[in-house]
């Protein structure tokens, strides 16, 4: 047996090397069903020099890189997540399919890596071309029927900023005033007018706004230190993404320090989104961090429905949370699960009412040691003006379609997320400056919706 198996092949060495001349053309080269070649059938990247135009001399100096040559060569990098641009010009000088994609023979030169830098720095700082790109491929998402605006998620996911987290100074921020503390001023006067209650004094000068110190880092002086329950702490940058509904394409991108609340950014890009795109949404998805009072206005407002994560209460253990008190708008009072009416006693500038009990009443309750604190003699809970907003979006995501509605994000928005920092490197942040980053999530993000529309596209 041992013999018949030694000749049945003769070893020998060398003889795989390429010796003759082969004619071939890069077209037969590349795969019939390669990646590549369904993004080149599905997407029209002829905009790219239209929209970058502008930014070159007409009749003056060296020819230059196309835009859209350029922006392709950043796309190639971000679809199959080579981080580093000169990795990226060394794998397209020895990849066909790239090279085919971007439009290159086999023997054509391929543009340095410091071109990339170059019209970075020079030619497109602080411009919008990066969202422009964005916006111009989900128009053509749009065009194709994978998105409708109908139903939005977001949510934000955090980017290590390319910083030292040792490194950093002392340093003052001021808070952040909300969009609608004007309205919520406005409201808390009506309802005090409402209830016979004494206008509340304006007429003093302002008080400054409230400071904070803060972590500043001395790398990275932009990016924000983050410190979350169940988060890794240092030098952040938060990536405010949005998805539709249809078939997951990422409609909106923004970019905050990573000391920034989520809630803050949302109103402004829903609106961003209605104006650019035309979205008239029926209803969003949001996870519990996006569950404020003011949000829940605005989008009542908006005409939006809200399927919303909830927070768990806190309170301690044994005691009633304050959901078991009903709220009875008819006679603006809430009832304990005893039957105990609290009152209104008054509303406070932060837009909250206070509802009291009668101390008797308290003291005569057989259940006060699952609602009272040590050493409280009446039972008192506070009730935001705006809180009936909150009520109307819990009641919501209780039902069907609103349960139906919060559980898509899974495979919608926190999908689109981990198959960016799994797929295409948007774990870590490549540059520094909230500007560069913003470019990389939004680069990044053009590249999942270009690939998902071509696969999609190609397979209908």
């Amino acid at each position: 047996m041992k013999s018949s198996l030694q000749g049945a092949a003769m070893f020998s060495s060398g003889t795989n090397r390429q010796g003759k001349a082969e004619f071939v053309t890069i077209e037969e080269l590349v795969p019939g069903d390669h990646l590549l070649r369904k993004i080149d059938a599905a997407i029209d990247f002829s905009f790219i020099n239209e929209l970058c135009r502008e930014y070159y001399s007409p009749d003056n100096g060296r020819p230059a890189i196309e835009p859209e040559i350029l922006f392709k060569m950043l796309f190639v990098g971000y679809l199959f997540g080579i981080r580093s641009e000169r990795r990226l010009v060394e794998e397209i000088r020895v990849n066909v399919a790239y090279r085919w994609f971007l439009g290159y023979g086999l023997t054509d030169k391929i543009p340095d890596a410091s071109v990339i830098w170059q019209n970075r720095r020079r030619r497109f700082n602080g411009t919008e071309v990066p969202r422009k790109i964005f916006e111009a491929v989900v128009f053509q998402g749009i065009e194709a029927g994978l998105v409708t605006g109908e139903i939005l998620y977001t949510d934000s996911t955090h980017l290590k900023a390319n910083a030292n987290k040792n490194k950093h100074r002392a340093g003052l921020a001021e808070a952040s005033a909300r969009a609608y503390f004007e309205d919520l001023d406005q409201a808390v006067d009506e309802d005090r007018e409402k209830h016979n209650k004494k206008p509340l004094d304006r007429s003093g000068p302002p008080s400054p706004p409230e400071k904070r110190t803060i972590k500043c880092s001395t790398t990275d002086p932009e990016s924000g230190f983050m410190f979350r329950d169940r988060k890794p702490k240092g030098f952040f940058y938060l990536d405010h993404r949005t998805v539709d509904a249809k078939a997951g394409l990422i409609t909106d991108v923004f970019v905050t320090p990573g000391n920034v609340n989520d809630d803050r950014p949302y109103i402004e890009r829903l609106k961003a989104q209605k104006e650019t795109f035309g979205f008239e949404p029926y209803a969003v998805g949001l996870d519990a961090g996006y569950n404020t009072n003011g949000l829940c206005r605005e989008l009542h407002k908006l005409g939006v429905k809200g399927a919303l994560g909830c927070r768990k209460d806190i309170h301690a253990k044994g005691r009633w949370s304050k959901h078991r008190f009903r709220y009875v708008e008819a006679y603006d009072c809430l009832v304990c699960p005893e039957g105990v009416i609290l009152a209104y006693a008054t509303t406070d500038r932060e837009g909250y009412r206070h509802y009291k009990a009668q101390s008797q009443a308290c003291a005569d309750c057989p259940s006060k040691d699952k609602c009272l604190a040590p050493k409280q003699k009446a039972k008192e809970i506070c009730r935001h003006i705006w809180e009936e907003y909150k009520d109307a979006w819990r009641e919501f995501s209780k039902t069907p379609e609103g349960r139906a509605i919060y559980a898509r994000r899974k495979e919608t928005v926190e999908r689109s997320f981990a198959d960016a920092k799994e797929l295409h490197g948007l774990r870590y942040c490549r540059m520094r400056g909230r500007a560069r980053v913003e470019e990389q999530c939004l680069l990044t993000a053009t590249a999942q919706n270009i690939k998902k529309m071509a696969l999609m596209m190609c397979q209908g």
